[in-house]
């Protein structure tokens, strides 16, 4: 089985001149600018955690396990250069099922000109496991992290937030040519993808920089999906609270001077919204702002991979 899989796998394979040597061999040879720096990312997913292999297709799986990766480098304002992909796979149908992955990630990998290197394939008594490993290099600019935020900065996002489980979370589409464009023409001092939730996200942010930032309640773009889960569950949890604390938007969080700020919400220079929720300010800490300008704090929740003690 694993041999025939790996000739499929290097059949669907495009020659790329940036693999020096690509899947087949013990390991890749990459071939990565030299003014760049090498960024690179790992995510592990689950079925039962991260997707439910009995009520998605293969190929969705396989496209969010690479997704999630981009959107890792986006939100470093990373150029996508490779990946590898290593399956646990689930001993019955393990063949069918591992070709409806990478049928998924193929089509992406394309899309945001990834070149799949390689990776390893297993079979197991267990669940389904993705474990992928995504490569980038930095450009012109360098990376942006979470640690540069500056006193009266302005936050931004990316996209609408919250009722990610409804579809998004395996359907969106990783915010790398939006990154890329706004660190070429304008200022970014701090960027994070939402993974988390944007409570959860954000604070890293505040933790990293060693700040604060106030935020707009009214202005939190709430997604429909949000909208509607707070309708069908009957949890108290409202529709804010679902933009504030669900996982997996994957919409990105941006820390941009107030002039730079204003001229990307004034232009709105793609298909996707941005919208402006918040500032930096020196006080340490996640804060609503009331337009009197008092502030109360506000409750980090969001989604917790170790779980509480």
């Amino acid at each position: 089985m694993e041999r025939e899989f790996i000739r499929w796998i290097r059949s669907q394979l495009p020659p790329d001149p940036r693999l020096l040597l690509g899947a087949g061999d013990d390991a890749a040879v990459l071939e990565l600018s030299r003014r760049a720096g090498c960024v690179v990312t790992s995510d592990l997913l689950m079925d039962q955690v991260d997707f439910l292999v009995d009520q998605c297709t293969p190929e969705r799986i396989g496209r969010k396990a690479l997704a999630v990766n981009l959107s890792d480098l986006a939100a470093m304002a990373a150029r996508p250069h490779s990946a590898v992909v290593s399956l646990a796979l689930p001993r019955r149908g393990a063949r069918e099922l591992a070709i409806g992955l990478y049928q998924g990630i193929l089509p992406l990998a394309r899309e945001f000109e990834t070149a799949i290197a390689g990776g390893d394939t297993n079979t197991w008594d267990g669940p389904l496991v993705i474990s992928l490993t995504a490569i980038g290099e930095t450009t012109g600019s360098g990376p942006v992290c979470r640690d540069g935020a500056k006193v009266d900065d302005m936050v931004l996002v990316t996209g609408t937030l919250g009722g990610s489980i409804l579809n998004k979370h395996l359907d969106f589409t990783p915010r790398v040519h939006e990154a890329m464009c706004l660190h070429r023409d304008f200022q970014l001092h701090a960027a994070t993808d939402i993974s988390d939730g944007l409570a959860v996200d954000l604070s890293h942010i505040v933790e990293e920089s060693d700040l604060g930032v106030v935020l707009d309640r009214g202005s939190i773009p709430i997604s429909g999906d949000a909208v509607r889960l707070a309708r069908q569950v009957n949890d108290s949890r409202t529709a804010l609270c679902h933009a504030l604390s669900d996982g997996e938007d994957f919409e990105l969080i941006l820390v941009m001077p107030p002039q730079d700020a204003e001229r990307v919400v004034r232009s709105q220079p793609f298909s996707v919204p941005v919208t402006r929720i918040g500032r930096v300010v020196e006080e340490v800490g996640l804060w609503w702002g009331d337009e009197k300008g008092a502030r109360t704090p506000l409750e980090i929740t969001g989604y917790e991979h170790l779980g509480s003690s």
